[in-house]
């Protein structure tokens, strides 16, 4: 009981760790964010008290007009937080942590996210519906790739050599060499052109307003094709790295004693070795799943849909900064909670991680 209590300590002292260790990081990098975007040529409130100016009535003379603006310009900097020079005010207004000039919070924190001067609108509302768009499609592109190309990797390990294993690696090779814009072309010229079984491109059927399950199986109708897509191109490097986890798991001394004992070979692989071969495979898999949130640019560009790359990039030409900055931060966040559900994980399955760190 007691060694049980000590290892639930040192793990939680473990995660506390760790989850100190992101949130410093993701300061240091968001405010790094913040002041490199800031370097950047737009102002805010400049640009809202140019267009409130352009409202009032002609006649008006030179020096009343400019008066106005230095009073609209003021008030659209305090609005913003940006009535200082000091770069770590504006962070901290930014981020919600910093009241602005009447004593108001009005930061990330508080729910506001900026405004996308490209859509008119409330950045969360141009965010949004991409990043479902990505998730939705992308969240069943993993299951798919994951599904088969670990139990794949595995079988290639066992049978390492013969001819199955040469031909899974033959296809994998061609997999993970093509392009992506080239597989997609190809199976848009076999799926679409010849046999007429998918539509090119597209999310849901035009016009259509469907809810519940017929809402469900037009999506899935429409994105079968960049599933498939997804899922073939993410074969070969998924497929290699598994089968070389499991071969090296195999060599193991600890596998050669559990087969000295009698062991069934269903229990070498599976509650042995497929554990030890878990270390590696776990950053493989937990990197990729989060990955998910940034979308396929390709992918997008290709089959025509509404997604994060797609949004990141068009965000990036037109100098929509308020959409780059809150999708740049989630990404960092992504990235580093990947990184602590790494290292988690390598603590569950290793206790020698937790131990030694």
């Amino acid at each position: 009981m007691r060694n049980e209590s000590n290892g639930g300590n040192r793990m939680g002292r473990y995660v506390v760790k760790r989850v100190a260790y992101m949130l410093v990081v993701l300061v240091l990098l968001s405010f790094l964010l913040y002041l490199i975007y800031s370097l950047v040529p737009a102002n805010r409130a400049y640009t809202d008290a140019k267009q409130e100016l352009q409202s009032l009535k002609k006649g008006v003379s030179a020096a009343e007009m400019d008066k106005r603006f230095e009073e609209l310009y003021l008030k659209y900097q305090r609005r913003y937080g940006t009535d200082t020079d000091n770069k770590v005010i504006r962070y901290l207004r930014w981020v919600g942590l910093y009241p602005l000039y009447d004593g108001s919070y009005n930061g990330l924190l508080q729910g506001n996210f900026g405004y996308s001067y490209e859509a008119r609108d409330e950045v969360i509302n141009v965010v949004g519906p991409r990043m479902r768009n990505t998730i939705f499609i992308n969240i069943f592109a993993t299951i798919l790739a994951l599904g088969i190309t670990l139990p794949l990797g595995i079988l290639c390990a066992v049978k390492k050599k013969s001819k199955f294993d040469q031909g899974v690696q033959i296809v994998t090779i061609v997999g993970y060499s093509l392009p992506t814009f080239l597989i997609a072309i190809l199976f848009i010229w076999i799926f679409c052109s010849r046999l007429g079984i998918f539509p090119p491109s597209g999310i849901k059927t035009p016009g259509s307003s469907y809810t519940g399950w017929k809402f469900f199986t037009d999506r899935m109708y429409y994105l079968a094709l960049p599933l498939i897509t997804m899922t073939f191109c993410s074969l070969g490097g998924m497929t290699r790295y598994a089968r070389a986890a499991m071969i090296d798991a195999l060599s193991l001394d600890c596998i050669k004693t559990a087969r000295a004992k009698g062991l069934r070979e269903k229990a070498v692989i599976y509650s042995h070795a497929w554990r030890n071969a878990l270390i590696p495979i776990v950053t493989l898999v937990v990197g990729w799943f989060l990955g998910i949130f940034s979308g396929s640019l390709v992918i997008e560009q290709m089959f025509g849909l509404n997604g994060m790359g797609d949004l990141m990039i068009t965000s990036l030409r037109t100098a929509d900064f308020d959409v780059v900055m809150l999708m740049q931060v989630f990404y960092v966040g992504m990235a580093l909670l990947g990184n602590l559900i790494i290292d988690i994980v390598y603590g569950l399955v290793d206790p020698r991680v937790r131990v030694s760190k």
